[in-house]
């Protein structure tokens, strides 16, 4: 049995250790998308390909994010982790349906609806 709580004790810290990691990643993710953002508004002067660009970033480092807090939850699956697991991946879902939906009217070359063309 003490080879049990061993091996428990292992486990927990190596997960600590990796969710630490996918985090950092995660925090990476969004400077490097913050950067690059600010990269393109300044040369390109593009806002609608910024955000859309942006959040692509932010939906990588949301799906770090997940991985860290899903590892978390499998050793200590309390109602706090679970209840944070569950927001991460609503805003995950919800992030990457409009994403998608803004790829779709950019690849067509349309207007996303309930928005109006300033040169118009």
């Amino acid at each position: 049995m003490p080879d049990l709580i061993f091996l428990r004790e292992l486990l927990v810290s190596g997960v600590n250790y990796l969710q630490l990691f996918l985090e950092a990643i995660s925090v990476i993710c969004v400077a490097i998308g913050l950067v690059k953002t600010l990269y393109i508004l300044i040369t390109v002067k593009d806002g609608r390909a910024a955000r859309f660009y942006f959040g692509n970033w932010l939906a990588i480092a949301l799906e770090f994010q997940l991985a860290a807090d899903i590892l978390i939850t499998t050793v200590d699956p309390d109602l706090d982790s679970l209840i944070k697991l569950a927001i991460i991946a609503v805003i995950r879902t919800f992030l990457n349906y409009f994403l998608a939906k803004e790829l779709e009217h950019n690849l067509l070359g349309e207007e996303p609806k309930g928005k109006t063309s300033k040169h118009q």
